[in-house]
């Protein structure tokens, strides 16, 4: 197809052409503002030697695209008469892959391997019913990613972009600060897509960590203490540390740990920034092991 799928006039038509049922558990809300592609693509910097990882590319808007910027385009789509619409549409594509796959089921190494890459990039407008585990898989796990390029809901975008002390700082904010550089490409209105999502987007670039960008003695830890504090906002980081399972600690000894990391001990956990966290669990950690 030569014609850019990122239009209302051809999303329309080939909604109608296939007699497709727009599925809203998959979270299928079509592309339709060339400009926000356009932004995307410059975000995800894909040059003619890399691979993409494309997930839930829908029509294929974004993967038309990609397929001009980039080496190899493997998109994955769960929904199969989409991932047959895709192969029709863009079978003159040399430089395409289809999957019909769940993307957290992926190995994505062997995937990258099999295509003859050892790394990629995540290029996506992703299904909202798995934006934030899919994002943490892609972080946590062994997937070989250079970066990831993604549409997420506002709401999401606004809790990874977080500062400390906001309302929508907390667990997600760190553990992606622990594990990329997260900026804000674009914000994108709800009239971009067909059908209408009830919620406003935002385009979010991670530039994925190697290695983390602070160190602890004790990663499970570190992570443990993230998520008692805001399991438990409005109590003390003392309290929190206290009911988790983990370091038996008394509450005076918490609080003279928080005490010799320069935190005051009545702090709650969303003051502290990823540095003052990692500094904390290497100092219960110390304490526990002696």
């Amino acid at each position: 197809m030569n014609n850019p799928i990122a239009s209302y006039s051809t999303t329309r038509e080939l909604i109608s052409a296939h007699d497709l049922r727009v599925k809203k558990n998959l979270g299928q809300n079509f592309l339709i503002d060339q400009f926000v592609l356009e932004k995307i693509c410059a975000a995800a910097d894909v040059s003619a030697n890399e691979l993409v990882v494309e997930i839930g590319p829908g029509l294929g808007a974004l993967t038309q695209a990609l397929l001009a910027r980039s080496g190899h385009v493997i998109a994955v789509e769960i929904d199969p008469q989409l991932a047959r619409l895709l192969e029709s549409t863009l079978s003159g594509h040399q430089n395409l892959t289809v999957m019909n796959a769940d993307a957290m089921t992926c190995d994505w190494q062997e995937i990258a391997r099999a295509h003859g890459y050892t790394s990629f990039k995540v290029v996506a407008n992703l299904p909202y019913y798995i934006t934030t585990p899919l994002i943490m898989s892609l972080l946590e796990g062994s997937a070989p990613v250079r970066s990831v390029t993604v549409m997420i809901q506002r709401e999401v975008a606004d809790r990874i972009l977080a500062k400390p002390s906001s309302r929508d700082y907390g667990a997600l904010t760190l553990g992606v600060a622990y594990r990329a550089s997260a900026r804000l490409v674009a914000n994108v209105p709800r009239n971009c897509f067909i059908p209408r999502p009830g919620v406003d987007s935002a385009v979010v670039h991670l530039d994925v960590f190697q290695p983390p960008p602070v160190q602890t003695a004790d990663e499970r830890l570190l992570f443990g203490v993230i998520k008692a504090a805001f399991a438990q906002r409005r109590k003390t980081l003392v309290n929190c540390i206290f009911n988790m399972e983990g370091p038996a600690l008394s509450k005076e000894a918490i609080g003279s740990i928080l005490t010799g990391c320069g935190l005051d001990k009545n702090i709650r956990g969303e003051a502290l920034s990823l540095e003052e966290f990692a500094r904390l669990a290497s100092a219960l950690a110390s304490a526990v092991g002696n």
